[in-house]
């Protein structure tokens, strides 16, 4: 069993497992699921995957970028560039697709 597969099992059969494998352990009825999957995966030895986190990428820098992004569209939207407008637009999506993915890693 991986980590991901632990992560996507249900809490109820999380707390069968947790008191087959770790009878021990107290309390695993109060224990939340991010708890559990902690637990089981020590006690399984399952390695924790590692989130990579890009350096330098701040959450002021993108939300800056986006911000002249937004200026050049409105510049392409009143010149009638369609070109420049799209490109505009793909890059804000790509901005806060970033800075999403960056916030749901910490």
């Amino acid at each position: 069993m991986e980590f991901h597969e632990l992560q996507k099992t249900r809490i109820a059969d999380l707390r069968e497992m947790a008191k087959e494998k770790c009878p021990e352990v107290k309390g695993v009825i109060g224990l939340k699921k991010e708890q559990l999957v902690d637990l089981l995966a020590e006690r399984l030895g399952i390695a924790k995957p590692h989130k990579h986190v890009q350096a330098g990428l701040g959450k002021r820098a993108i939300k800056a970028e986006i911000r002249t992004l937004k200026a050049a569209r409105v510049e392409a939207l009143a010149n009638g560039d369609h070109e420049a407008l799209k490109k505009a637009r793909k890059d804000i999506h790509r901005r806060k697709r970033r800075l999403r993915r960056m916030m749901s890693l910490k």
